[in-house]
């Protein structure tokens, strides 16, 4: 029983410390009601999303997945980094459902799936990860009708929790994607993974040698995986840091995705 206890103080500490971290690496998180806001209905849940555009006309969109009881600013928070901002790209936050998380005693928080314990298995909620790639289809399927993105102008990103949902969900995507950003994060239910993604979608993946919370062989298994499906643009590297975004990650992140967007056919 002490290895959940200790998780999940150690989460209760990422978020005390989350402003501090946002005022070092240069982030001023901003309130969801300075973004556009759309509201979408799955089954009967209601998903709002975010948007960001930049000054210029977008030539790719990405969208945005938190981590575990944070919400779609903190994700806004990254992407109103000065680096990032300047891009001509759209970006899309999502609110994860609300719902019971087993880890932290059952309480309710923002989640994309349950977490049961410490270890890479306790993180495979099957039913909770196909519900939240459903939504996130959806998204696309939104940003794809009402914004005039073609799908590989989509790019999914995410931290943690999300970026193991941004991973997941680009893997069983029946389109396909301009690349894949995951951050401190994992693949989930990888034993069973049948991916249709196109082989030479690219990927980012940054993770902390430091991180109790995502390891960090779980994101070099991860990536280890990916190259022996076929994938061929996998940048995996990891930075000085625990379970956060440090400003190194940030100037890698914003160049990876600067010569994405380059690439990109309008």
């Amino acid at each position: 029983m002490i290895f959940p206890l200790v998780l999940g103080y150690l989460i209760f500490l990422y978020f005390i410390f989350q402003q501090a971290l946002a005022n070092y690496i240069g982030i001023i998180l901003p309130s969801v009601s300075t973004l556009g806001i759309i509201e979408l209905f799955f089954g009967e849940t209601l998903l709002n999303v975010y948007s960001q555009d930049p000054q210029q006309n977008a030539k790719a969109c990405v969208i945005w997945m938190h981590g575990l009881g944070a919400d779609a600013s903190d994700m806004a928070g990254l992407a109103k980094h000065p680096a990032l901002a300047r891009l001509p790209v759209r970006h899309v936050f999502i609110d994860a459902p609300v719902r019971p998380v087993t880890i932290n005693g059952g309480m309710s928080m923002r989640a994309w799936y349950d977490i049961v314990g410490v270890t890479l298995n306790d993180r495979e909620d099957e039913v909770g990860i196909k519900q939240s790639q459903l939504s996130i289809n959806q998204v696309i399927a939104e940003q794809i009708k009402t914004a005039g993105f073609r799908s590989d102008q989509i790019v999914l990103a995410g931290f943690s929790q999300g970026g193991a949902m941004a991973l997941y969900s680009a893997l069983h995507s029946p389109l396909p994607l301009a690349g894949v950003i995951a951050l401190s994060a994992y693949l989930p239910l990888a034993r069973v993974c049948q991916p249709t993604l196109p082989l030479q979608t690219p990927f980012f993946m940054g993770s902390g040698l430091y991180d109790p919370i995502v390891l960090p062989q779980w994101t070099k298994q991860c990536a280890q995986w990916l190259h022996l499906q076929g994938f061929t643009q996998i940048t995996s590297t990891e930075y000085a840091m625990e379970h956060s975004i440090c400003p190194d990650e940030i100037r890698d992140v914003t160049h990876w995705l600067s010569e994405l967007v380059e690439g990109v056919q309008a």
